[in-house]
């Protein structure tokens, strides 16, 4: 399955990148919740949950892009490809920031978010009925001279993400077990860099057992591509960027990936509602899930980062009806 990806140069990112994000995101957001949950170590405890879902967009993607979009140029047209939580939160950082954005999306993208990236100001611009289709064109674009910003495989937004671990470090004393869900590794790389600077910090990525481009990449010592399967955790479904920055730091910082199942994604996310209270997509529960399975090596207290909360009422609807 070659890759049809033009080779983007992608800085790696250090630990300067996360300390100037955090300066950025600190004065813009300000601290999600920490729920600390059931108490105790080891396995049986509920996790401490890192609520970045109720960051304004919903998702913890608004991080990234605010850290991104602050260190480029004033005038350096900006343009991303997504109809989801890195496009909420890159139209949101646009308004905050002042700067103009264009947000590329596929004409099968859903309606409300849609809509709400319309509120929220950006240009749209709706081409093809995939988000590869979609992500092509925006790469286009920046070829004429915008900057296209990557949901993952980007210094900035790697450095954003990993603002969750300076909040964390002033809400909860160490040793601790931090997981994260992992589509393209923006996240796990960033929390790694964070988690490189302190002896008492593990970080865990976890999965979705039919999307997998990540943890084979890092098996591998390179990109490869995979089969994708459906899953009830889009936000962490699909291949990634060839040359993805996020391969080697996640295999040098990050200590262990696992995968979890659709069956224990959904238990995580009933769990979540009916047990604490949380609404979370599928993407944000997935390192609840893998914790309540027993597939984490935790050290110290386990902390699950619930990433995201939107997900469509249908969908919750029919998850919460359902027997477990």
């Amino acid at each position: 399955m070659p890759s049809t990806q033009p080779r983007r140069q992608v800085r790696v990112p250090s630990v300067a990148d996360l300390d100037r994000a955090w300066e950025v995101v600190r004065a813009r957001l300000r601290p999600t919740p920490l729920d600390h949950g059931g108490g105790g170590n080891g396995m049986g405890a509920e996790p401490a949950l890192k609520l970045d879902s109720l960051q304004p967009t919903g998702a913890f993607k608004v991080r990234g892009a605010l850290s991104a979009m602050a260190a480029l140029e004033a005038n350096r047209p900006v343009v991303a490809a997504s109809a989801g939580n890195h496009g909420l939160g890159v139209a949101f950082a646009a308004r905050a920031l002042g700067r103009p954005v264009t947000i590329v999306v596929p004409g099968n993208a859903s309606r409300a978010k849609v809509d709400q990236l319309r509120a929220l100001g950006v240009r749209l611009v709706e081409v093809g009925q995939s988000y590869d289709e979609a992500e092509r064109h925006a790469l286009d674009l920046a070829a004429e001279g915008a900057h296209f910003l990557s949901p993952y495989n980007d210094p900035d937004v790697i450095g954003g993400q990993g603002t969750i671990g300076p909040e964390l470090a002033g809400q909860l004393d160490g040793p601790l077990t931090v997981v994260c869900g992992v589509g393209g590794g923006g996240l796990a790389a960033g929390l790694g860099l964070w988690a490189s600077t302190r002896t008492d910090v593990r970080v865990v990525g976890v999965e979705a057992e039919v999307s997998t481009a990540l943890s084979a990449s890092v098996r591998a010592g390179e990109w490869v591509p995979v089969e994708v399967g459906s899953t009830v955790a889009d936000g962490l479904s699909g291949n990634i960027e060839i040359d993805s920055v996020t391969i080697g730091l996640v295999s040098e910082y990050v200590h262990q990936l696992v995968t979890v199942s659709e069956a224990e994604l959904r238990e995580a996310m009933r769990y979540l509602v009916r047990s604490r209270g949380v609404v979370a997509e599928g993407a944000g529960a997935a390192p609840v899930a893998a914790l309540l399975a027993g597939k984490v090596d935790v050290r110290g207290t386990p902390v699950a980062v619930v990433t995201g909360r939107n997900i469509a009422l249908p969908v919750l609807t029919e998850l919460l009806g359902a027997p477990g």
